[in-house]
Formats: C-alpha cells, structure tokens, sequence
C-alpha cells in the first residue's frame, strides 16, 4: 500500500504542526558552566588540541553514522525487518527520514503485535525528541491501519486526527480502514466514525490540484455505506450517458449539512449521514443555483458493475445480482461485459444464499462462453459443497479443476476438503487428502495441521492428533499456536484421559503459552467425564488465581506474568456440575458467586434437581457417632448454605435461625 505524502506540503510546516498535534515531554540541555578569566587565556596550546581532537571526532562520529544508515536502508531494502530493527536499537543516532519511515512501514506491515509495538516505540521516541517530521505519510498511514487491525482504535484516530491537523492527507485505505473500524464499534463509534470522515473530505475539497488528493478522496462510498439504492440511481444514469450527476444527487440527498467542520450533523438521513454532501461538498452552491455538469459522460465499466453486486451479495439480493449481470452482457461496450471476477462474485453469492446448483450452472456458463474460471472460483465453490455437507459433489468438482480446467489445486483448496470430511465424521479421507497434498509438494499450513487435528481429537483418536501435532513442531514454516495446543488437549479430554491432557498443559507452559478458558473448559469436560472431583478442586483453585490476578503478578516461577482470565459460562457451569454432584457445596458457592459476578446466570432448575436426586438424604443418619458427626458439621452448613440459595426448606428458614454478621462479605453475600 502506498501512502505518499503531498508535495505541496513543506517539510518544516509538517514537522512543527505534527509534533505540536501528539503530546510530547520538552527536554531541555543543561547550560555549560561559564570559565573563569584565567582558565580563558592560559594553556592555550590545549585548548587547541582539544579542539582539534572535538573535530576529529565529530567527523568520525558523522562518518559512522553515514555508515550505519547505509546498512540498515540496505537491510529494510531487502526486507530484513528484524536484523533492521536490532541495528536500529544498537544505533546511537537517529537514522535518516528514508530509514526511519522504511522501518515504520515495515513493522507495521508485519501484523503483529510486537511489530507494532516496536513502530509505535520509534513514534514515541521521535514524539520526544521533536522529530516527527522525519516520518512520510505512508509510514504513518501504516501505522494507523496496523493500530486498527490490533484493536487498538483511539491510537489509530489519533493518529489520522494529527495528521491531518499537520497538513498530511492520508490515503483512503488507511483513512478507511480506521473509519470502517469506528463504524463497527457500540455505543458513540458510528457517530465517530461519520465525524472522522466529515473531517477528511472537507479536507481533501480545500486542495485544488486533484492529483495531489487522488489517493485521498473516497472510493465506492454508496455501495460501502450500504446505501444500495443510491448506488442503483447512480449506475442508471451512467448508462444514460448523462453528464447531470450532481442534479441527480442533490436530488436523492435534498440535506445541507453546515460547512463548519465541527457542528453537529443534523437533518441527517435514517442512516446518520448523506454521502452525496461528504463526497461532493462543492455541488451545492449558495445561491442555490443549478448543479455543474459533469465534462463528459461516463458509462459504468464492469468494475464498477461488479461493486454494485457485491452490495447485492453482501444483502442476499440474489435475484438483483443476476439481473445485473444480465445487464452487463447486452452492453455495447466490452469493458463493461462481465469478466472472471464478476462471475465470481455472482458464484459467490449463489453459495452463501445455499444455491449450489445456481452456483454450478454460473461455472458452466463461463466456461460455455469463454471466460475461464480460475482457482478462486472453484474453491468457493468447494467450500460451498463442503459447508452443505454434499462431500462427494466437492470431490467431483476438485476432479473437473484438476483433470478438465487443468488448475492445480492448492492448500486452499486441500484444507476445504480436510474440513469438508471433518463435518462428515470421514477421518480417513481427511488424511488421505492430508497425504496426497504433500505428495503433490503442497506444503501445509497451520490450518491443514490444525484440521486435521480436529478431526482425530473429535473422533476420539488423541494419539493420532498428537502425531500430527509433533509434525506440526518439526515444520519450521509453521508456528504452533494455541488453537493447536487446545486441540491436542482437548483430544485426551474427550476420552477423560485428565492426566494425559495435564502433561499436554505442562508441556504448553514450558514453551511460554498460558492456558486460557478454551483449554481450562476441555480440561473441566474431562474431569467430569473421568469422574475426579478432587481435580476440578485443583482447576478451580487455578482459575481463581488467574480470575483475581493482576498484570505483572508472580504466577508460577516458570510463567512470571500470566495474563488475566475471564472465565465464560461453559467453564463455570462444569465446575459447578461437578462441585454439586460430589458435595462440595462450599466450592460449588464459590463458583456460583464468581458466576454472578462475570453477569452469567447460574442454572438454579438444574442444580436444584441434581440436589434433590443426589444428597435429599445427607446427614439424616440418627446413629453416626459423635466425632464423626463433628467432622461433617462443617459439611452440613455449606450443604444448608446451598440449599438456602436454592430456596429448598434449609435450616436457615428457621425463625429461630440468625446469620451472623462476619459470615458476610463486603458485597452482602455469605460464603459458608
């Protein structure tokens, strides 16, 4: 992606506006000490040597640093990020604009957490330092659309806010990118979102050189802003040839929105904003006079026709879709006559609606008419087969691409048929495709490993998953992550081997991975399936130390930081089952309050009935002796307890009964 900064705007302007625009700590040098008179004018001839040594080093200094910014843009030029960034942390000097911007780019570009971190690190070091200005539009466009992808959106709007305030015009993919992620957040985020774009089109109408602001302004905006029929009137009237536009909008958007960049919108459409005014602000004159026309006339070309049914799919407008595409062949035109893509997208859509044999039919048509259909094509299609459970129609078709279209398929293609006999419970097909994709010299990919994983682990085969699991570790393409851990561990559970699944989770801490709900869930699914309440004691007593722990916390002498946990209903509710079911009622407490607590309702009809099936006749016995009825007193009162939070007839109804006020606890509720 290229994110070029505008010539017109000065490099002095930018640098001072944009570090004035993000917060910044001013350090200041300290004053030299003034001489004395006599130190001033004795010993001159040192003083001349010390010069002389000063310049000489300031040259060499200067010479080491040319050297060092030739090594590291050759590095970044051969897209040696990480050997780039070491040399970076060893450098005692701020490298060049080129470098610094290059290195920025590529860290962003890594999509990683630790590449961002490590490009926001630079941004913060140049933000003290006053050196903002030596990064381009393109490094922090980067960095904007890096932030949104983590999650990390007030960085990444402030981010377009400073540079824009700076002078900086962002390109639209990364402007888009930050405003389509605002627009998908709760609460205020749309509302955001529409600002921030009201924000950059006002700025991108105030430069007159449209080559400059080419790569800022918005693209397919109707069709992105799900105002489909606007998008209709639109390619209507490029059909037409009529050069009327602007009329035709202001027709369909009658709103004027204020010109100040910071009012409110108002009058606003029931989609909160009018796309005509933020994409062409200058139509509407204030004299109210008519519209300009456009210079000439421009027909809809199949790009632009494609767009509109991608909007039709993303509706499930299918009818509409085929009627554009019908639309499209009877063009005089032939850049407007459908190509592989457009196809594509109409199978597309035909899949996701669960037309299959529409889908199939588009496939012959293309290939009845000439325009042949590429890999992506078929595999649509193959997932389609495979989500639909209609396994052996995917294989038919993966045999036409083969042998008929003569495209060879690729790991897409083989992990759709791995998923494919997954869903069909045909384990030995997921491996003989597994097979016959590295026999073809296909490498596989985390997903190839993972699936079929899934399919030993859901078959009840845990030996064969962890197979697979050790070939996954010996491929140094492929990082295992904890997707394949859980995996492997939720193998054993399946077959309540606990043991078995303990190692697999010992073995994950050693190499730095931290148990989270997904593996503490299989781990609690197979204690109940093995029946060893006494280790859901142990997984419980885990979960609350990770539930109350606190960033930076000493967990375990191996795993000094583990991140929080926060636990979902299927994990509770196990613990729980189990905790009831073996009369543990005190933990089984414990686990219901942590459960209100996280704003999950305990299942109270459920806990009741295996009360009532279980333990109605607990402590009846009139002939235990004393000392043992001493030692289940304490049973008894959290079994009392329990029953009082599940509103049977308990002691504690009694009128003589009182609770006593150290056995609550700050929030009102007594754990017994």
């Amino acid at each position: 992606m290229n994110l070029p900064l505008p010539t017109s705007s000065s490099s002095s302007t930018s640098s001072t506006s944009l570090s004035n625009a993000l917060p910044f700590t001013h350090f200041t040098l300290p004053c030299p000490q003034p001489t004395s008179v006599r130190s001033k004018f004795s010993n001159l001839s040192r003083v001349n040597s010390v010069s002389n040594q000063s310049t000489i080093t300031t040259v060499v200094t200067t010479t080491t640093n040319i050297i060092d910014d030739q090594t590291l843009l050759w590095l970044l030029r051969h897209r040696k990020t990480e050997e780039a960034w070491t040399l970076y942390t060893q450098c005692n000097h701020l490298p060049n604009p080129t470098c610094l911007s290059r290195l920025v780019s590529q860290l962003s570009y890594q999509k990683s957490n630790l590449g961002l971190t490590r490009a926001q690190s630079i941004l913060t070091r140049l933000r003290h330092e006053r050196q903002l200005h030596r990064l381009d539009a393109n490094s922090l466009g980067l960095l904007a659309v890096a932030a949104t992808k983590s999650d990390q959106l007030l960085y990444a709007v402030s981010l377009i806010k400073s540079m824009l305030r700076s002078g900086y015009l962002p390109h639209v993919k990364a402007w888009s990118a930050v405003v389509s992620g605002l627009a998908s957040c709760a609460d205020d985020g749309p509302t955001q979102a529409i600002k921030l774009f009201k924000s950059i089109t006002r700025r991108v109408r105030r430069f007159s050189d449209e080559d400059m602001v080419s790569d800022s302004k918005p693209d397919t905006a109707y069709v992105g802003f799900g105002d489909l029929e606007t998008a209709e009137t639109v390619v209507q009237a490029m059909r037409e040839r009529r050069r009327d536009m602007c009329k035709i909008l202001r027709e369909v958007n009658f709103e004027v929105l204020s010109d100040d960049e910071d009012d409110e919108i108002e009058n606003s459409s029931p989609n909160g904003v009018e796309v005509f005014e933020k994409l062409l602000p200058n139509s509407m004159g204030d004299g109210g006079g008519e519209p300009p026309l456009l210079p000439k006339a421009f027909e809809p070309n199949s790009r632009i026709y494609t767009t509109l049914m991608k909007g039709y799919m993303k509706q499930r407008r299918v009818s509409d879709t085929l009627r554009t595409l019908e639309a499209m062949r009877h063009q005089d035109d032939k850049a407007s006559h459908p190509d592989h893509v457009t196809y594509t997208t109409v199978v597309s859509a035909f899949v996701k609606a669960g037309l299959m044999e529409h889908a199939r039919q588009v496939l012959a048509e293309m290939t009845r008419i000439g325009v042949p259909a590429n890999r992506i094509t078929y595999n649509i299609l193959l997932k389609g087969y495979c989500q639909h459970l209609e396994i052996d129609k995917a294989k038919e078709l993966l045999k036409e691409m083969t042998d008929g279209a003569k495209i060879e398929p690729d790991v897409v293609s083989y992990n759709t048929m791995i998923d494919g006999c997954i869903k069909v419970d045909d384990s030995q097909g997921a491996l003989a495709f597994f097979n016959e994709m590295r026999a073809k010299g296909i490498l596989p990919t985390k997903v190839s490993y993972t699936t079929l994983m899934k399919a030993f682990a859901l078959l009840g085969q845990p030996k064969l998953a962890n197979k697979i699991f050790d070939e996954m570790i010996k491929d140094p393409r492929v990082k295992v992550d904890m997707i394949a851990w859980n995996m492997l561990v939720e193998g054993y559970c399946r077959m309540g081997l606990v043991e078995e699944a303990k190692k697999v989770i010992q073995k994950m801490k050693e190499n730095g991975f931290y148990p989270n709900v997904a593996t503490y869930g299989s781990l609690a699914n197979g204690i109940s399936l093995a029946r060893k309440p006494g280790e859901a004691l142990l997984l419980w007593k885990e979960v609350q130390e990770r539930c109350g722990a606190k960033e930076g916390e000493d967990y375990d002498p191996n795993l000094p930081s583990p991140p929080p946990l926060k636990p979902d209903k299927g994990l509770l509710d196990t613990l729980a089952d189990i905790c009831v079911r073996a009369a543990f009622f005190k933990k089984a407490l414990e686990i219901v309050a942590c459960m209100e607590d996280n704003g999950i309702p305990p299942n109270k009809t459920k806990y009741k009935k295996i009360y009532v099936e279980m333990h109605s006749r607990m402590f009846t016995s009139k002939h235990a002796s004393q000392a043992r009825q001493d030692r289940r007193r304490e049973r008894k009162r959290a079994a009392e307890a329990f029953k009082f939070w599940l509103g049977l007839p308990n002691s504690y109804y009694s009128s003589e009964w009182q609770l006593d006020p150290f056995d609550a606890d700050n929030n009102g509720r007594y754990s017994l």
